[in-house]
């Protein structure tokens, strides 16, 4: 073995190709000028032998190669500028002294956990610096695209400067030719004038003397308009071709279009790339329980279309112009990213359930006091006492007509109001009406009649209404008055007073002698003193219609009761069904007044219509909130009437055939004041019955007019006028159409004709009363044509004349009469019971064996209903 062989391993020169570069750096070429250098990472390779000694001096480097990469391969992997520590202890994987093996593996380990990481970094760190230039590059891109669009706008607009200064230039050539050849033919005439011998010795050549032309004057610059604050306008001056090409005005400038667009792309190059879509903003959508897509589209500020094609993938099949429910709607909210704020129709309407006035706002109220009782037991009187006049004398028969509403001041200074209602018994609404308004109720029975029917319903209605009931025992000063007996007579109907230990008011009054009026007025305040009656006067007003009328002056009034605030002249409010603005305010004397605190009777001018009695006046912030209100009330009017209606074909048919068994008496009903025509309606349907009904076609309040002459004269039915007249115009036209007018000013009469009126449509009352009845034994030919039947008599007695019915197996074969009666041979006037004879009935001939004949006679009653 030669020297060269026993050479350890490490002496060895490693085997691969010789690099040119010097320190391990290479230097790498970009576009744009751009270089980089990056430093060559060698990798250690492995070497299998028996390892140097460890005092052994290393090898000496050559000097085309580096020190640290004697024992290395080429290079794998290249990295920006390697650690040098990280080389350094890679190339001395030797032990240090004193160190084991376990220590120097654990060490080399731990080289190689810090060299990777070191290299992870730098390759971090590589891919950041990348992502950056091409971050760079795109900028550098964006800005030379922008460049270049503005030299091609640049180009552009010189290329349409180019173009106008040539198509001037042309015209200038144009024109100038024009001229020249203006100017040559007028030489050519001036020649011939001036040589006539020039044509016998033949044309000289042309000369043509070269002048110079005038050069054309400079255009003057348009001196620039200036604004009122002294700057330049753009648009002053008239751009045209010779002030475009001017070379004194230099280039042309930029038109303002040109510069917009060039912002425009130069805003869009900017942020292309960068644009982010806008966050979508979440809307509160209110939703009525029905909208159109469209309604629905603009309140979430969506496309229609949007909104469409959203039903579609629901699958319905929809436009914009469609009605959608509101649980519909919600989905569609939902979907599109916003919160649905669900509201009704019925938020339209005022609801005062929730509003309560705070304590320290209230204040005492007089007390409102109705006055209830049966018919003629001096609840009037008993009012004029209290009141000081007399309105029994203004009333029609002597009974109350309608509700009044009057306010007294009694001795001691307060206030007190009554209400005066109707005690016949078609005014049973206006009396339960006036107990639902009122806090106190006297009820006036007189002491020499007793109680009465009505008596009895406003006790109903007082208990009903849950309010305190104060009993005036009327008409003592009669003979035959009876207190006591009242007393144990209310006993029936558990209204127990204080002198039979119970805990009812009792107070003997007279309303003749004035008797027992003051101790009457002290009860009533100790009554309302015990009820502690308060309300809030400082806010909108709440009142309640307690009669409503048609005035031909004043035009619809009602008389109102003020339950809580104050209602002032001027004040917007609606009322059932209708809206208006207060224009006016009587009292009950007739009196101005300018406002109405609570619990004070007035009556309002100003309405838009007559409205109920009943309805609740409300004041609203303005007339479109009032108008809103009432448009919604009538729509709902609307609707329960439509309901009403027949539902269905079957039902229409039905009541038709109902009505063609059944008689109707149509009438036309006007009255004086809505109280009355409620109830004079009420007491007509109750006329009705199965043979015949009252048909109503029109009820309302004022004087008759034209218009209902017309329709009581199409339909042929009477017009009922209650405490009212026609005007001259109806006058006129009942007395052409023959219209049927019936008057009347007291309620019971009226029922009472009308009654009669009824009963005479129907006719007379028909009652059957069977005679007899009798069995065909045999059937016998009488004549060519007629039949005979053989009878006996069963029972009764058969008369000839009278009428008769056939019946076969208990159905009627047809209804006839008795024409001729034989026993045996011989004519009789009449068969008893047990024996035999024969008959011919008149107009029929069907007749059998075992047919039964059942003879009766027809009495007539007058009618009543």
């Amino acid at each position: 073995m030669s020297d060269t062989d026993n050479k350890p391993a490490r002496s060895r020169k490693p085997l691969g190709l010789k690099r040119s570069v010097e320190a391990g750096e290479v230097k790498q070429t970009f576009s744009h000028g751009r270089t980089n250098k990056v430093v060559v990472e060698v990798k250690r390779r492995k070497v299998i032998g028996k390892p140097p000694a460890a005092d052994a001096p290393p090898a000496p480097a050559k000097s085309d190669e580096k020190p640290a990469a004697r024992d290395e391969a080429p290079a794998v992997k290249e990295t920006k500028a390697a650690p040098a520590p990280a080389a350094k202890k890679a190339a001395k994987p030797a032990a240090k002294p004193g160190e084991t093996r376990q220590e120097m593996q654990a060490r080399l380990l731990r080289e190689a956990e810090e060299a990777r990481l070191a290299a992870l970094e730098a390759a971090n760190r590589r891919e950041t610096e990348e992502k950056q230039r091409q971050i760079e590059e795109e900028r550098q891109r964006a800005e030379d695209n922008r460049k270049a669009e503005e030299e091609a706008e640049q180009e552009a607009a010189e290329a349409e400067e180019r173009e106008a200064r040539e198509a001037e230039q042309k015209a200038k050539e144009a024109e100038k030719q024009a001229e020249e050849a203006e100017q040559a033919k007028a030489d050519a005439s001036a020649a011939a004038a001036s040589e006539p011998e020039a044509k016998e010795k033949g044309p000289a050549p042309r000369k043509f003397t070269p002048v110079k032309r005038p050069e054309p004057a400079a255009p003057k610059k348009p001196a620039a308009t200036r604004d009122r604050k002294g700057g330049d306008r753009r648009q002053s001056g008239k751009l045209t071709v010779a002030r475009a090409l001017n070379e004194d005005e230099g280039a042309r400038a930029r038109s303002l279009a040109a510069l917009k667009r060039a912002r425009e792309k130069e805003r869009r190059a900017q942020f292309a790339g960068k644009s982010q879509p806008r966050e979508k903003q979440a809307r509160d959508v209110v939703v009525p329980e029905a909208i159109t897509v469209q309604e629905l589209a603009n309140r979430m500020a969506e496309k229609g279309a949007d909104l469409v094609k959203a039903l579609f993938n629901m699958g319905m099949m929809v436009t914009v112009n469609q009605t959608i429910d509101q649980d519909t709607a919600e989905l569609l909210v939902e979907e599109f990213g916003h919160r649905i704020q669900r509201v009704s129709d019925s938020d339209i309407d005022i609801d005062t359930s929730t509003d309560v006035d705070p304590e320290e706002a209230l204040q005492a109220r007089p007390p409102v006091v109705t006055i209830m009782g049966h018919v003629d037991h001096g609840k009037t009187s008993l009012l004029d006492a209290l009141r000081g006049t007399d309105v029994v004398r203004g009333e029609a028969g002597g009974i109350t007509q309608h509700m009044g509403a009057y306010q007294i001041r009694t001795k001691g200074g307060d206030h007190v109001t009554f209400l005066d209602t109707p005690g016949h018994e078609a005014f049973t609404e206006m009396r339960a009406r006036g107990a639902n308004v009122t806090d106190i109720v006297v009820l006036v029975v007189a002491a020499d009649d007793g109680i009465m029917p009505q008596t009895i319903e406003a006790i109903n209605h007082t208990k009903a209404a849950d309010v305190p009931m104060i009993v005036a025992i009327n008409k003592c000063d009669k003979e035959e008055a009876n207190p006591k007996r009242i007393r144990e007579r209310l006993l029936e109907h558990e209204v127990i007073v204080e002198e039979m230990s119970g805990d009812v008011q009792d107070v003997e009054v007279s309303a003749k002698t004035g008797k027992g009026l003051d101790e009457l007025i002290e009860k009533i305040l100790l009554q309302a003193e015990f009820l502690e009656l308060k309300a809030n006067p400082d806010r909108p007003a709440e009142a309640t219609v307690v009669e409503a009328k048609l005035d031909k002056g004043k035009g619809p009034l009602a008389t109102i009761l003020v339950n809580r605030g104050t209602l002032k002249r001027g004040d917007v409010f609606v009322v059932g069904t209708e809206s208006g603005r207060v224009r006016a305010m009587h009292d009950d004397k007739g009196k101005q007044v300018k406002e109405a605190g609570p619990s004070m009777p007035v009556e309002v001018l100003g309405l838009g219509g007559v409205p109920m009695a009943g309805d609740q006046l409300l004041v609203v912030e303005n007339e479109q909130r009032a108008r809103e209100v009432a448009e919604y009330r009538q729509e709902k009017a609307t609707e329960k009437r439509t309901a009403m209606a027949p539902a269905s074909l079957d039902t229409m048919f039905s009541a038709l055939a109902d009505k063609q068994n059944v008689i109707e008496f149509p009438l036309l009903v006007k009255a004086d004041v809505q109280g009355s025509v409620e109830a004079i309606n009420n007491a007509l349907h109750n006329l009705s019955n199965d043979d015949i009904k009252v048909r109503i076609l029109h009820s309302g309040v004022g004087a008759i007019t034209e218009s209902d002459v017309t329709l009581a004269s199409a339909s042929g039915a009477p017009i009922i006028g209650f405490n009212v007249r026609p005007n001259a115009k109806a006058r006129e036209q009942i007395e052409q159409s023959k219209t049927r007018m019936m008057y009347y000013d007291i309620i019971y009469q009226l029922t009472e004709e009308i009654a009669k009126e009824m009963a005479g449509e129907l006719g007379p009352e028909r009652i059957e009363n069977v005679v007899g009845r009798a069995e065909v034994k045999q059937v016998f030919p009488a004549g060519k044509k007629d039949k005979a039947a053989g009878l006996l008599v069963e029972e009764g007695v058969i008369r000839k004349g009278l009428f008769a019915r056939l019946t076969r197996d208990d159905v009627i074969v047809s209804k006839t009469s008795i024409a001729s009666l034989r026993r045996f041979k011989d004519d009789v006037d009449e068969v008893r019971a047990g024996l035999e004879c024969g008959v011919v009935l008149e107009d029929t001939n069907d007749i059998k064996a075992g047919d039964r004949l059942e003879v009766f006679e027809v009495e007539e009653r007058e009618r009543t209903l």
